[in-house]
């Protein structure tokens, strides 16, 4: 009877220090896995410190865009108004009219690298058929007018485009997919991805190298292309705040 009890005890023993080492484990394993959730949870907070920043930065470069076609907008209104006061073939309101062809050349060269040499140069036909007499500042602020109604719906529309970009000193034509006049991001024809940023006051198209930002970008193509122009996407991001 001794020596059973003495075995009983024994075993007991061993399943208390069996389970006191199964325990001290589950507390380990609890206190990594808590590490490892105020980790996730600080990245957390980062990620959606950093989205409601560029959320902001959208906001903001959105805002500034709508605005400055209100301003056009209001400028050609009282310049129709002013030419209409004076007769159509004023000259006195060419320097105002140049103004508003200066203003508008400034949006685009600020805003998103999407086909500005083509924009461009329709403000400066413009110019030049005025300066040379070949339109009258009537006809003038009519074509600027149907400029701006371009613009609008430029700021408005989710669609891809072909267009010659710069990459790396050389010239490309690639497919570019537009988020109105906010964003941007191109594909190449050998299937590489890229956005563009603002450095030194110029554009810049890079090529993306993060699988995940390619993969992002590769969605919003496929989404444009099946005709998909509005939803939740999650996009790279590089913006610069315009002044």
């Amino acid at each position: 009877m001794i020596l059973t009890c003495c075995f009983c005890q024994s075993a007991n023993s061993q399943t208390d220090e069996k389970l006191a080492k199964n325990l001290i484990s589950l507390r380990g394993q609890v206190e990594d896995l808590q590490s490892e959730l105020k980790i996730l949870k600080a990245e957390h907070q980062n990620s959606m410190s950093y989205l409601n920043t560029r959320k902001t930065e959208i906001s903001a470069n959105i805002d500034r865009k709508e605005l400055q076609i209100q301003q056009s907008e209001i400028e050609i209104t009282n310049l129709q108004e002013k030419i209409k006061n004076l007769g159509t073939n004023s000259q006195e309101l060419i320097p105002q009219v140049e103004e508003i062809i200066a203003g508008l050349e400034q949006s685009v060269e600020t805003g998103i690298p999407f086909k500005q040499e083509e924009r461009k140069s329709v403000l400066a036909e413009i110019r030049r058929n005025l300066n040379s007499s070949k339109m009258t500042s009537q006809n003038a602020i009519n074509q600027i007018w149907a400029f701006v109604e371009d613009e609008i719906r430029l700021t408005k529309e989710n669609a891809i485009y072909s267009q010659t970009i710069e990459l790396d000193g050389e010239n490309l034509l690639v497919d570019v997919a537009k988020l109105g006049t906010v964003l941007m991001y191109f594909k190449t024809r050998d299937d590489k991805y890229g956005s563009v940023k603002r450095e030194n006051n110029n554009w810049k198209h890079y090529l993306l190298t993060d699988n995940a930002e390619i993969q992002q970008v590769s969605n919003l193509f496929e989404s444009l292309k099946k005709q998909i122009r509005q939803g939740y996407f999650t996009l790279p991001l590089e913006l610069t705040i315009q002044e």
